[in-house]
């Protein structure tokens, strides 16, 4: 077989291995408990690797190592953003989420934010938290079907809108039918993948360069201005203004409901909880530090590409076998998929759960797929006619989730209920000031507007104007 019928039969038997698991978990779903958090029986390991693969999206694999290939070692920051976020959420979120969903059943952040049905002001609550779901993650899953469309077109030469099909009819087939199990189980499958290939494509591309003082030789000799600068050679207030705006990536972790889900949805045990921690926090140092060594390495071996963020799979298709290379292509899909189908549930659950739209109308199981369904082809729509750049998409919905949702979350499971008033305001004002400064002109301080001041916002008016009604049980 060519190269190119390889790497297409591994894929294809990859997929129908994602199908078959959808399959085997479909009657793991009794209830909308079991379709949306398995029950709450989720283990450590499937749970670390699991929460790593959903906050670990298309933007790990091809954004951040097309950062490393756009811009040189001024990229190396997203490493302690990205690192330092998934220690902020093992270290401080998960141990008061897990504590707190157990204790109040909730099933959704949404649910955990709004309090018990009958209190005052819950449903102002759960509309606006559901809107900015809902509007977040239909924009984040179509940068992941995206993403595929960019997989599949330049490993095979199909038509984006081909491509953008095939990558999303899979994710599609697997959430509708296993739930939350079919995406936990999967998502840990594809996890791995991803560990696999941050550490395959890393080394060959390393060894292929020539070894750690080639790749030095090779970067520098790329005529990009500042490409070895870690500040890219701004000026100190620019500089500032770029490196906080990059770490403050670290700050909306907390606030990434199909992310924070996953703690929610694991077994009780503190022992249990240290084992997680260990495997996800080692997980983001893996596969961080992989993609960028790919990114700048790929710009030595492949110094000419029009679209850095297909630098890894490029790296694939030219330095491995074809089985090597279609396993590593699958390992690509795997960031999508794992972020996708995440995403497509927590919006279904927004839905089906939170708003209870249709409730009247067959089982919440039957309506959570239909509804799956449909956010699924919205989000293909905006996939074939939206801008085709992952990298500041997802950052986008990435920054306005994290303000409306992290500040809240840290206070409601540390230190109780928050007024419905300062929740909802808290909300409003942490999405709107994120999404407005996404649209400022271009500028060193543009992150910082972006991803930490709409974070210190919502937190000063849960501070404010609705402190926390009561202290909530440290034990």
């Amino acid at each position: 077989m060519s190269h190119e019928q390889t790497v297409l039969a591994t894929l294809i038997v990859y997929q129908l291995a994602l199908i078959a698991l959808g399959l085997m978990t479909r009657e793991r779903n009794r209830d909308g408990v079991d379709f949306f958090l398995g029950g709450r029986q989720l283990g450590p390991t499937v749970a670390a690797i699991a929460a790593s693969a959903s906050s670990s999206s298309a933007w790990t694999l091809l954004g951040v190592s097309g950062a490393a290939y756009s811009w040189g070692l001024s990229a190396l920051w997203l490493f302690p953003a990205c690192v330092g976020g998934f220690a902020i959420n093992w270290m401080f979120i998960a141990p008061a989420l897990r504590r707190a969903s157990h204790e109040t059943g909730a099933v959704t952040v949404t649910e955990l934010i709004a309090g018990p049905v009958g209190r005052q002001g819950r449903q102002a609550i759960v509309v606006v938290a559901s809107v900015i779901v809902l509007v977040s993650l239909g924009l984040y899953v179509a940068a992941q079907f995206q993403a595929a469309g960019k997989t599949f077109t330049e490993t095979f030469g199909l038509s984006p809108v081909d491509s953008i099909l095939i990558g999303a009819g899979v994710v599609l087939f697997y959430t509708m039918v296993g739930g939350f199990w079919a995406v936990a189980v999967t998502d840990a499958l594809q996890g791995l993948m991803m560990a696999a290939a941050a550490v395959i494509i890393p080394i060959a591309a390393l060894m292929t360069v020539g070894g750690p003082f080639a790749l030095a030789e090779g970067l520098r000799a790329v005529p990009v201005d500042g490409y070895l600068s870690l500040t890219r050679n701004m000026a100190w207030p620019a500089a500032l203004g770029f490196i906080l705006g990059l770490l403050g990536i670290a700050i909306g972790y907390p606030g990434q409901p199909h992310v924070v889900n996953k703690f929610m949805a694991m077994k009780p045990g503190d022992a249990a909880l240290n084992h997680a921690r260990r495997v996800g926090i080692g997980w983001g140092v893996l596969v961080y530090a992989g993609m960028l060594l790919a990114g700048l390495a790929g710009r030595v071996i492949l110094p000419g590409l029009g679209d850095p963020e297909v630098v890894l799979i490029s790296l694939a298709n030219l330095l491995l076998p074809g089985v090597g290379a279609g396993l590593l292509i699958a390992a690509i899909l795997s960031a999508i998929m794992s972020t996708a189908d995440s995403q497509l549930l927590v919006a279904a659950s927004a839905i089906t759960h939170d708003l209870e739209i249709g409730r009247n109308r067959g089982s919440l199981l039957t309506r959570s797929r239909i509804v799956v369904l449909g956010l699924g082809l919205g989000a293909i729509g905006a996939a074939l006619y939206g801008s085709q750049e992952i990298f500041s998409r997802v950052l986008f919905a990435w920054a306005a989730m994290g303000a409306a949702f992290g500040p809240l979350i840290l206070i409601v499971i540390t230190r109780g209920p928050v007024s419905a008033r300062a929740t909802v305001l808290a909300m409003v004002v942490g999405f709107a000031s994120s999404v407005s400064a996404y649209y400022l002109p271009p500028h060193a301080w543009k992150g910082v507007f972006e991803r930490i001041i709409p974070v210190l916002l919502a937190l000063a008016i849960v501070y404010a104007a609705g402190r926390a009604v009561r202290p909530r049980n440290a034990g």
